[in-house]
């Protein structure tokens, strides 16, 4: 092109072709998008609903890989629900002591923070986790609240798509020492009633056992709307009465909000004897008492 010969400026930048736009849209924080982006005007508002820019960005995040092939009901549901998903649970492996954590009942000699393998135990299948919590001869429990708005995930979200939320635990014994252990989650609305729930029957391990660690998991998946908190509640005592921390010891618990949503009876795996209260609790709600 001649160096005199003048050039035309853009008048507006929609006047790109809209494969730029894509891409340009594609570089910009997506609650950016969303709450700055978008309502500027239809061009930018149809283009930021396709769901090829979020496809687009979920590789570009690596919440995909090229070669995906699950079906996506909604790749912008599905890119939030990424770039959220972590464990809400804090120091679930005692690395920080007590830290984050609600002393419910902390009976006999209290809890205690212990290295693993631990007197008469066994290594844990995951060589990252290093320790673990213990419990005494009478009741120690401990929870946590997760507040899940406070964790980002805004409330149209939670309502409407209703991402489904994985619970796990991991327990074990002393191979010297029998023990009870249990666990208690709760779904819950802002004002604090049990929207559903997650309550397996306690489990009893025997003295002389193999000190196996265990894990337990629950899925809640079509739950009611209006969830807002989670109350995670664990524990347990020996059963030999010993002064000490003879009871069973917990590490590496989880909560996770899935990318999935899954529109059926809730999923779950754990010991014999669980009790699921989901739909009787969405027809009765009813208040926990809750650590606030």
């Amino acid at each position: 092109m001649d160096a005199s010969e003048p050039t035309t400026a853009l008048a507006s930048i929609n006047e790109l072709p809209e494969n730029i736009l894509l891409e340009l849209f594609l570089h910009v924080p997506a609650r950016q998008l969303l709450l700055n982006c978008r309502p500027v005007c239809s061009l930018w508002r149809d283009l930021i609903d396709l769901m090829i820019l979020w496809k687009r960005k979920c590789l570009r995040d690596g919440f995909i890989t090229k070669d995906w092939d699950q079906p996506v009901e909604d790749w912008k549901i599905c890119y939030f629900l990424r770039s959220l998903q972590r464990n809400l649970l804090r120091n679930p492996c005692a690395e920080e002591g007590m830290l984050a954590w609600q002393i419910d009942t902390e009976g006999g000699n209290y809890w205690k923070v212990e290295s693993l393998p631990g007197a008469h135990g066994t290594d844990f299948p995951d060589p990252k986790v290093k320790k673990y919590f213990v419990t005494s001869y009478e009741m120690c429990l401990k929870s946590q609240l997760v507040d899940l708005v406070a964790n980002g995930y805004w409330k149209e979200l939670l309502d409407t798509v209703r991402p489904d939320i994985m619970v796990r635990d991991w327990f074990a014994a002393r191979a010297d020492c029998g023990c009870t252990y249990q666990l208690k989650v709760y779904l819950a609305s802002a004002d604090y009633f049990v929207l559903a729930s997650f309550e397996p029957e306690p489990v009893t391990i025997e003295q002389w056992n193999d000190a196996a660690w265990r894990e337990v998991s629950h899925t809640f998946s079509d739950y009611p709307p209006g969830v807002r908190y989670i109350l995670f509640r664990h524990g347990g005592q020996d059963t030999q009465y010993w002064a000490g921390w003879y009871g069973p010891r917990v590490t590496n618990s989880s909560i996770v909000i899935s990318h999935k949503m899954t529109r059926n009876a809730a999923s779950s795996e754990a010991q014999p004897g669980q009790k699921h209260r989901q739909e009787e609790a969405a027809q009765s709600p009813y208040k926990v008492v809750l650590p606030i």
